[in-house]
């Protein structure tokens, strides 16, 4: 067993000192590169005691090309300026996040870090009560509940699939990228939170997961987002002629504007609507802190679609503008039959015709937020109590309903 005794002996064991150490306590840096490269380079001869696979490994490396690695890391040129920075084809390292060029993406990374929650973290037993009564909900809330399940819970995975095969590898801007890993990983959370959700209520997983294949209200947008991922997942496609970065801009506005944009806001308001009536308090919860992510997350991707507009301004063209247009304008569509399809009745104070009402406001917002103009002029927002919600700041009522056992990293009991 070791004792405090053994870490005061002197260290007079040659056995000890690195193979090239000097005497000289201190050398200037310019000596101090050329005994650690001697160092290193003789770590690399092959000793008595190595074993066979040691020794090829060895040899191996003797044959490493480095400049081959630094070109795929596309460094070669030296210290990265600011302004060779660019959000798409830009000719600088990509791996060097400083010097910052966008300072509002690596804000969002600290805000979307500051904002971790974990869906353990909220406490369902009253939930759970309230779904396994009898008379706890009618039909209508309990069909609201089933089908933003279902949509959801595959919607989180198209998002987060499109941003780790796609969005991710053709953003060339470091302090962009960092926020995407952060919102993967968000985005993984959602997918969790919504799968506690159904494992909480004791919910047929089959059948909340199969909707997206099922319902004809939930398949269409989930299509939707999907013809605008296929070619840009494939990994041999690439930016950098017109067309091919219009498509790669379609891919943004489809996933920024629309999916989360616009696809969300039906489920998010009847589910949270439930949560301002005391009803699935736990579920509404979970969505609140989802909402809060979400509206980061349609921020940075807005900040992105108008910086690559800045940066290219030849692909903003007439026929894009109409084609951006027509894409909101569709998934304010399909998002209006979605309503119509969760509530064929008044519920919750809330009927088919006033979320109309709201997507379509949410839609002028949208387009005018990457400077188009609105197509529903007049339309107001007959829910503004969401507006409240989306500021919600987690220490609100967060310690007041999370679940005790659950505990996180600064907060862990070593007893």
């Amino acid at each position: 067993m070791l004792s405090w005794e053994e870490f005061d002996k002197p260290e007079d064991d040659v056995a000890t000192k690195p193979a090239n150490a000097e005497a000289t306590p201190d050398m200037s840096l310019e000596k101090l590169d050329k005994v650690g490269d001697a160092a290193a380079h003789e770590a690399r001869a092959v000793a008595a005691g190595d074993s066979d696979a040691v020794a090829r490994a060895k040899a191996a490396l003797n044959d490493l090309d480095i400049q081959e690695g630094l070109n795929e890391l596309e460094g070669e040129s030296a210290r990265v300026r600011v302004d060779e920075k660019r959000m798409i084809n830009a000719r600088a390292d990509l791996n060097q996040l400083v010097p910052f060029k966008y300072e509002w993406a690596w804000q969002k990374y600290l805000d979307g870090c500051a904002n971790h929650w974990m869906p353990q973290e909220v406490n369902m037993n009253a939930d759970i009560a309230l779904w396994k009564s009898k008379d706890g909900l009618t039909e209508d809330e309990r069909r609201i509940v089933k089908r933003n399940l279902g949509f959801f819970s595959t919607a989180d995975s198209l998002v987060a699939n499109n941003l780790v095969l796609a969005t991710y590898r053709l953003i060339t801007n470091p302090e962009c990228r960092q926020y995407i890993l952060r919102q993967a990983f968000e985005e993984a959370i959602h997918t969790h939170a919504y799968q506690y959700c159904i494992e909480s209520l004791g919910m047929d997983e089959g059948e909340i997961f199969n909707m997206y294949h099922e319902i004809p209200s939930v398949a269409k947008k989930a299509s939707w987002g999907l013809k605008y991922t296929r070619s840009i997942s494939d990994p041999t496609f690439q930016t950098g002629t017109p067309e091919t970065d219009k498509q790669f801009l379609r891919n943004l506005i489809a996933y920024y504007c629309v999916l989360e944009g616009i696809f969300f806001y039906c489920g998010f308001t009847q589910i949270l609507s439930m949560g301002r009536r005391n009803k699935m308090t736990g579920t509404a919860e979970q969505f609140q802190y989802i909402l809060r992510d979400e509206s980061m997350h349609l921020n940075f991707g807005i900040d992105m679609i108008n910086q690559i507009k800045i940066e290219n301004p030849h692909l903003w063209d007439a026929d894009m503008k109409d084609e951006a247009t027509q894409m909101i304008l569709q998934g304010t569509q399909l998002e209006i039959e979605y309503a119509r399809d969760t509530m064929p009745r008044g519920v919750l104070g809330m009927n088919a015709a006033m979320m109309e009402d709201y997507l379509k406001f949410i839609a002028n917002r949208r387009l005018t937020q990457i400077g188009l103009k609105e197509e529903y002029p007049g339309t107001t927002n007959p829910f503004p109590w969401m507006s409240e919600i989306m500021d919600l700041k987690k220490e609100k009522n967060f310690f007041e309903t999370r679940v005790i056992e659950y505990q996180t990293g600064g907060a862990l009991s070593w007893d």
